[in-house]
């Protein structure tokens, strides 16, 4: 008796702290995430990942640079993206979580596409530009392949790589396992 006891506790405990991780960790909006991953072909925690470093699944987030909301879409990659996906582009709509999350991961999975199917590259270049990412990746000092990273010159891209994998990492055990 004193050991069913023992282990009715103990997942008593896991359940209050997968409860409260998910308290830092949401997962909002994930009917977009679940389509808009399967339409590109991303993994559902890089997304959710993503969203969480961006904006920490704020809708209507703006940054000092002039991102704009859930994935800190930048209106002139905005502007390409839907132009790309042959869509109207109006920038009012940023703000819809639906609307911003279809253009970032159209451009998370582009990124991904032409920069050596490879996801920390990818982010990498979220991040920090698409032209700066390819720069880094045809110098031997920070790329061996071409396609991978072996280190990154700036520290916020560095950081917000870092970060995308821990955010993975976590989403996977708390939604995606």
């Amino acid at each position: 008796m004193c050991v069913l006891f023992s282990v009715v506790i103990a997942l008593m405990n896991i359940t209050a702290c997968k409860a409260i991780e998910k308290c830092f960790y949401p997962l909002e909006y994930e009917e977009y995430i679940y389509k808009y991953c399967d339409l590109y072909d991303i993994p559902y925690d890089l997304l959710a990942a993503v969203i969480k470093a961006e904006s920490d699944f704020e809708h209507d987030a703006v940054s000092r640079v002039g991102a704009v909301g859930l994935m800190q879409v930048l209106p002139a990659t905005a502007e390409e993206m839907a132009k790309r996906m042959g869509l109207e582009y109006d920038v009012d709509t940023l703000t819809d979580p639906e609307t911003n999350i279809s253009y970032g991961s159209y451009y998370l999975a582009y990124l991904y596409k032409n920069l050596g199917n490879n996801w920390k590259t990818a982010c990498a270049a979220y991040n920090a530009g698409i032209g700066r990412v390819k720069s880094w990746l045809d110098s031997k000092e920070y790329s061996e392949d071409g396609k991978t990273l072996k280190s990154i010159p700036f520290e916020e891209t560095k950081n917000y790589v870092k970060e995308i994998e821990k955010n993975r990492e976590k989403y996977r055990k708390l939604y995606f396992s």
